[in-house]
């Protein structure tokens, strides 16, 4: 991947994909739940995964990561309700700090 594309990636197979959406239109295919499927791909290129690999302090490569993979999840539109709270709470510490 290159620098300056995004630090996570993350997908959905189409299969899965279509396998939910058809759980959801149906009223959960009689009971069965299907389980979240995502293929998360790593930037090694990326400034902010160097940065994570670099720090001294596990509390930062924590939150780091966490924000890095929560920002993926957004981009797919899949960071919602308390997660995305957390999220936007964060994104503010961030910037103020």
């Amino acid at each position: 991947m290159a620098s300056d594309d995004m630090p996570v990636t993350i997908t959905v197979p189409e299969f899965m994909r279509r396998m939910q959406e058809m759980a959801q239109m149906q009223g959960g295919m009689g009971g069965m739940a299907l389980p979240p499927m995502e293929n998360i791909a790593i930037n090694a290129n990326h400034t902010v995964t160097g940065k994570i690999l670099k720090s001294d302090s596990e509390d930062e490569q924590i939150k780091l990561a966490k924000q890095a993979y929560d920002l993926a999840m957004l981009s797919q539109g899949l960071l919602t309700g308390k997660d995305l709270t957390a999220f936007v709470q964060r994104s503010v510490d961030l910037i103020g700090a």
